[in-house]
């Protein structure tokens, strides 16, 4: 069996803990701070689709008024009024139907998880395990 030579013989046992503690804690500084970028973007798109729901809603409800006016006074000179009003209803509702399955979609495309980050951390447990044997 052979001698397991140390990396680096010429330090003593509390330099390497005092430097393996310093670049622990410069990892663990720089995992925070991606991981603090990653949630940041997360929250922008978020944000975005949050917006996207919420237009979707104010669009739907001033056309279903203008809408129901418009219908409300043509139609009703043409067709009987409760046929009217159930032609801009379905309009309406095709409407929103489509706004919210845009929104649906790009809610779909968020990930909340930071990826990067996670799969950093990972590494860094192996190099961490590595320093130790």
């Amino acid at each position: 069996m052979t001698a397991v030579e140390p990396q680096q013989p010429d330090q003593s046992l509390g330099d390497l803990f005092g430097h393996l503690s310093q670049d622990m804690s410069t990892l663990l500084r720089k995992e925070m701070a991606l991981a603090r970028e990653e949630i940041r973007v997360e929250v922008r798109q978020a944000t975005r689709v949050g917006g996207m729901f919420g237009a979707a809603g104010i669009t739907a409800l001033y056309a279903a008024l203008l809408l129901l006016f418009a219908a409300a006074w043509g139609l009703d000179a043409v067709l009987p009024t409760g046929v009217a009003f159930l032609i801009v209803g379905v309009v309406l509702a095709a409407v929103a139907g489509v706004l919210a399955l845009q929104g649906k979609q790009r809610l779909q495309e968020l990930n909340p998880k930071p990826e990067q980050t996670i799969e950093t951390l990972k590494e860094d447990a192996q190099w961490i395990k590595q320093q130790r044997s």
